[in-house]
């Protein structure tokens, strides 16, 4: 993916925001690419944000034409109720601040709901693209100013980075799954 560089991120977008994400890769990606040639900073935001934008449109299609019920094969009747009350709520948004925030900020629910719920076409768009284009802009940028010294900081100390990463990472899956495993466990013995 590396190889087609700004092109190779409408595919990692149509992944990123399908309806079984790769959390973080479009981020990754876009701070790499940026690191490597700071001054195609811009060029890699807004490929990023075109990538997204698109995956998201695909989500936001397949959802408005199964509806509701769709999302409710998908998820649990009490994520259906609670993402449904956020977008009656904020519409527009519900979807720029996912759009902004990083993972583990979930996506794909705020675009299932927005096309269930049939969202208009053109302010979900222009919801999505907002967000998207900030996010990535700060990204693209920070890798460009900063990225080169933070890489050669890991290839110096990677040993310890990369550990201490994979320490966080492992605890916070067991810590995700003790209480979601927990509250599954629940349910099933309430039915």
């Amino acid at each position: 993916m590396f190889h087609l560089g700004g092109l190779g991120l409408i595919p990692l977008g149509l992944l990123d925001n399908s309806p079984l994400p790769i959390p973080g890769a479009m981020d990754v990606a876009t701070l790499v690419l940026s690191a490597r040639q700071q001054q195609l900073w811009l060029y890699y935001a807004v490929m990023a944000t075109a990538g997204s934008v698109v995956g998201g449109f695909v989500t936001y299609r397949l959802a408005r034409k199964g509806g509701k019920a769709a999302l409710e094969r998908r998820f649990s009747r009490r994520t259906v109720d609670k993402v449904c009350r956020i977008f009656e709520r904020w519409g527009f948004g519900a979807i720029v601040i996912p759009a902004l925030l990083p993972p583990p900020m979930p996506m794909v629910p705020f675009l299932l709901a927005a096309g269930a719920m049939q969202y208009p076409v053109r302010k979900f768009l222009a919801a999505l693209a907002l967000g998207r284009i900030f996010r990535y802009m700060i990204l693209a940028y920070l890798a460009a100013r900063y990225g080169r010294r933070i890489i050669a900081f890991i290839r110096v100390h990677g040993h310890p980075v990369a550990l201490g990463i994979i320490v966080v990472l492992l605890a916070t899956a067991a810590v995700v799954f003790y209480f979601w495993g927990g509250a599954r466990a629940k349910r099933g013995r309430r039915k």
